[in-house]
């Protein structure tokens, strides 16, 4: 008897953070990983400490470069011959205000953030197309609602929501659902590098869970939204943001008023 082929996923942006901790919960759930990074050497330390070589797949590849993309794909056929799952997470940011921009950041952040998930996805989809499956795009909740110094960053996610929306329309009938997880402020290692305690605190004023997310909160989301649990669900953009998107202005004024804080 043949035995079932592990499912598999490709997650970009895989050596750290939320990407990190996305392809750990697939392991965790008995799937195969394909862990994508730009940063070679972060991603060799990642996948090593994994020490799964026989279910991680490393491809130390840019997300920006379509031939790159190319060769993810053929990785995946040649290693898994199947892909179920595919979570376009890399991203990059940039903060300053939208007059002060060099065109350079703007098209760096655009190719990466919003034309590498156009990319991967066209590429990836002759295998997916195969079996079924599910994207899941990494947007942001500055994608959501426009915030000062972020306007590169911001205006990407944005784009990428719509494209989300989009390519659920397109490739329903392949048996293909597309979601995105709009991620409010996480305790990663690059929010601990550029978030102020000023920043930290302005965040933690305007979230009614009054906190920053875990990564492993956010793989959740991910997995969810690529499991049999969601299988009704497409074209979605689902933030996972502390209530963050729910609540408005007034916030820290109402807890005063309360008496707490």
């Amino acid at each position: 008897m043949t035995p079932t082929p592990l499912k598999t996923a490709l997650v970009t942006g895989a050596a750290r953070g939320i990407g990190l901790a996305a392809a750990e919960r697939f392991l965790a759930e008995g799937w195969a990983v394909a862990m994508l990074d730009s940063n070679h050497e972060t991603l060799a330390a990642a996948v090593k400490a994994l020490d799964r070589p026989d279910r991680v797949l490393e491809l130390p590849l840019d997300v920006s470069k379509p031939a790159d993309a190319t060769k993810a794909a053929e990785a995946m056929r040649s290693r898994f011959g199947r892909i179920d799952a595919l979570v376009n997470n890399a991203g990059i940011a940039h903060f300053g205000m939208a007059i002060d921009t060099p065109l350079e950041v703007w098209n760096e952040i655009m190719s990466v953030n919003l034309t590498g998930p156009f990319i991967m996805t066209q590429a990836l989809f002759p295998l997916m197309r195969e079996t079924g499956g599910a994207i899941v795009n990494i947007t942001s909740i500055s994608g959501l609602r426009a915030s000062t110094l972020r306007v590169a960053y911001g205006t990407s996610k944005a784009g990428l929501a719509h494209l989300t929306r989009q390519l659920a329309v397109e490739l329903a009938s392949y048996g293909i659902r597309v979601n995105a997880v709009a991620p409010g402020p996480v305790d990663t290692a690059m929010a601990k590098k550029v978030h102020s305690p000023e920043i930290r605190k302005d965040y933690h004023d305007a979230m009614p869970l009054n906190r920053y997310g875990l990564p492993e909160e956010l793989a959740d989301a991910i997995f969810y939204l690529c499991s049999p649990g969601s299988s009704y669900i497409t074209g979605q953009v689902l933030a996972v943001d502390g209530g963050f998107d729910a609540a408005g202005i007034g916030l820290p004024t109402l807890r005063r008023d309360l008496g707490n804080g």
